[in-house]
């Protein structure tokens, strides 16, 4: 059939579509090999992502949206990032709450929403990432609230709180990228003394399960919330195994070459 767009040489646009959920084990591997030689290099954590998502964004999609609160916030799609990137906003929360906590984490560590936002947008084509489309919607809410599920969990930065806070994720999203980090980080972790690494590994497995599904929850109310009393509500109980750890070994307990 002749359509306007053929008689004016145009192509129309094509909208974008989630990949089907094929799985590149490859890839992925090489791409963990490049974290494990440098942890702050956050791109490979996408490049893992994309490569073992398969369908986990689209289940998590429809367990959001059988929630009692996840329809309204699915209709709504708002861009958390949009929040997190107010500073203003950020800094308004009292001492002791949530965002209070994701205010001083953030600061403390030199990091930000849109550092984050930069590192998923490599390597892809333009627009992907922000695209238009339930699923990225989704895919981006999770991106988005990585350090603030590191504010919740208890884990730090180092390298052992990455590895126990990806297995958590893996929990909550069962997103095989998560767990493919998580066994990668468990099984090449380095032996200091007797402390038990791959157990505090397992440990945030373990508490993934055990929590509330973070990705349904309304984190505007949220960052507004007591931290202790949001732990508790989540049943977000204490990383025991983590913190037997001395901070000053953290980073020697996971990852290493």
């Amino acid at each position: 059939m002749t359509t306007v767009t053929h008689v004016l040489g145009v192509e129309p646009k094509r909208a974008w579509q989630p990949q089907p959920g094929r799985l590149e084990w490859g890839h992925a591997f090489r791409a963990f090999q490049r974290l494990r030689a440098d942890k702050e290099d956050t791109y490979q954590v996408f490049e893992i992502m994309r490569a073992l998502t398969g369908r986990s964004t689209e289940k998590g999609y429809l367990r959001l949206i059988r929630t009692p609160e996840g329809g309204r916030m699915a209709y709504e799609r708002k861009e958390f990032a949009e929040r997190l990137m107010d500073r203003a906003w950020v800094e308004s929360f009292a001492p002791g709450t949530v965002g209070a906590a994701y205010a001083e984490f953030t600061a403390r560590e030199n990091i930000s929403a849109e550092g984050l936002i930069e590192e998923s947008r490599k390597g892809v084509a333009d627009g992907e990432v922000d695209a238009a489309h339930p699923l990225a919607w989704f895919g981006r809410r999770i991106r988005d609230t990585h350090d603030l599920w590191h504010i919740l969990t208890g884990y730090g930065r180092d390298a052992l709180g990455e590895a126990s806070l990806v297995a958590f994720s893996y929990a909550q999203t069962r997103s095989l990228g998560w767990a493919f980090i998580a066994v990668g980080a468990a099984l090449s972790a380095g032996d200091v003394g007797k402390l038990p690494v791959r157990r505090a590994i397992l440990e945030g497995y373990r508490r993934g399960k055990a929590a509330r599904w973070l990705p349904a929850q309304d984190y505007e109310r949220l960052m507004a919330e007591p931290l202790e009393a949001a732990r508790t509500r989540l049943n977000l109980t204490p990383p025991v195994l983590y913190n037997s750890i001395p901070r000053d070994q953290r980073d020697e307990t996971a990852m290493a070459a």
